[in-house]
């Protein structure tokens, strides 16, 4: 893997306190980005002048500050420093701490300006003041900006033995692995025979006709594109029939069944994609996982509408009887955006986890699709066929691997249609590639719970 280096571009002699780890640590949270450090208040000392004067016009930053404790933390900012006077606003602003190994994110609640672009001390939600009065003390103003517990962040200890501010830029050196790490035909070929094997699939037992895939994800990870996009090759052109866009809460509110059609006046495919309304921190909000629950033993409806605040409520009649084999999921599909993948909350894991643990208990198959992939790496952005070269898409698959607890081999990155006018064979060898697995996961559970006697002879 490439290791990334602190660079300084001040005339003093920098080192950072930053071990190699967790500067790629934090170099994960921010993307493919080297860092360089342009303060150190041990070395230009804890003045905000001092601070401004090397920070300043400087593009994002990344702040570390350290404590006697042994704590880690700070925050990002992408918009820069400039003494304008002015209430900022910044979408991508967040605070973290060191849990452990691992850097925590916690990102500014809604409605909040990121700071007050004035001459004082860095500050982050105008919550969290480093440096606070000149002084290497942390000061917490209170407040509902971001939602902060001290003691996990900063051990309660707001005296600062160390601050540092990092300028945080793009890479420009991409690693590339010698050799593909997976191997894919990109060819029309290989295409063709993709579409003919997802065309003639049967599923291993006579009583299912179509195989049922149950997306679940964050809302804006992708999951009604993937459906638009299989659904757009099988058309031959660009089609959007669920909706679909990058709204901060869902956009999907009902639960929905998509069939998709060989071409437009074809047969039905052997599978049906299930979209779900998206998942969310906070409990109360997006998809309830007592809901997941009832989709998967095969009791909600196609077009049910999802209430967060009231966990669905079964007809009595249909719920007192078994559902068919045939009406239950036998694929769950976890839908993860690749850029946000090291930004995904404590919370929103938690609920993955508990969901996994559900679907576990009923011996469902379990695939990860790792969406947006160019726009995580600049190397797969200018061509898809970097995909399985990119050192950068092989580590974001591990991690997404060590935090959903899936095998390696059961995420499988794609790039969905969305800003396109025209299919490309590139996409469509990876989306169909997803396909094809999720076929072959569905068939391995039918084989485990199907009865003997029900399977083709």
């Amino acid at each position: 893997m490439h290791k990334r280096q602190v660079r300084n571009v001040t005339t003093d002699s920098l080192t950072s306190d930053l071990t190699e780890e967790k500067i790629n640590q934090l170099c994960g949270l921010l993307g493919n980005v080297e860092l360089t450090l342009l303060y150190k208040a041990s070395v230009h000392g804890y003045d905000a002048s001092a601070f401004h004067q090397r920070c300043d016009r400087q593009g994002p930053t990344l702040l570390v500050a350290y404590n006697n404790p042994g704590y880690i933390f700070g925050g990002y900012t992408s918009v820069d420093y400039a003494q304008s006077g002015q209430h900022i606003t910044d979408p991508d602003i967040f605070i973290f701490s060191f849990q452990g190994k691992i850097p925590v994110c916690i990102k500014m609640n809604s409605g909040h300006n990121a700071r007050l672009d004035d001459a004082g001390a860095p500050n982050f939600g105008q919550q969290l003041y480093f440096c606070c009065n000149n002084q290497p003390v942390l000061l917490n103003q209170g407040g509902s900006a971001f939602t902060v517990d001290t003691a996990t962040m900063y051990g309660n200890d707001a005296q600062l033995t160390e601050c540092e501010v990092y300028k945080v830029e793009q890479s420009s050196q991409i690693s590339v692995e010698e050799k593909p790490w997976r191997k894919v035909l990109w060819t029309a070929e290989r295409r063709d025979e993709l579409m003919g094997l997802i065309r003639n699939y049967k599923p291993m037992m006579t009583s299912i006709s179509r195989v049922r895939i149950l997306m679940i994800g964050p809302v804006g990870a992708g999951k009604s594109s993937f459906f638009n996009s299989i659904n757009s090759i099988f058309m031959g052109r660009i089609t959007s029939k669920a909706m679909s866009g990058s709204a901060g809460t869902s956009l999907t509110t009902q639960f929905r069944t998509y069939p998709v059609k060989d071409g437009r006046e074809g047969m039905p495919l052997p599978f049906v994609l299930c979209d779900t309304m998206g998942l969310e921190e906070q409990s109360g909000a997006g998809l309830d996982i007592d809901d997941i629950s009832i989709i998967l033993k095969g009791h909600v409806p196609d077009r049910y509408k999802f209430n967060p605040t009231t966990p669905f409520q079964p007809d009595e009649q249909k719920a007192s009887r078994p559902a068919s084999l045939q009406e239950k999921i036998h694929c769950v599909v976890y839908v993860i955006d690749a850029t946000k993948i090291s930004l995904m909350s404590s919370k929103l894991e938690e609920k993955l986890t508990a969901i996994r643990k559900k679907v576990n208990t009923l011996g469902i198959a379990q695939i990860v699709l790792m969406t947006k992939v160019d726009e995580a790496c600049p190397l797969v952005e200018e061509d898809l066929q970097s995909l399985y070269v990119s050192s950068y898409i092989k580590t974001k698959v591990q991690e997404v691997s060590s935090r959903l607890g899936v095998p390696v081999s059961c995420v499988l990155p794609v790039k969905n249609y969305s800003q396109e006018l025209e299919l490309e064979l590139n996409c469509d060898v990876l989306l169909l590639t997803a396909i094809q697995q999720m076929l072959n996961f569905a068939d391995d559970y039918l084989d485990d719970v199907g009865p003997v006697e029900d399977k083709p002879k």
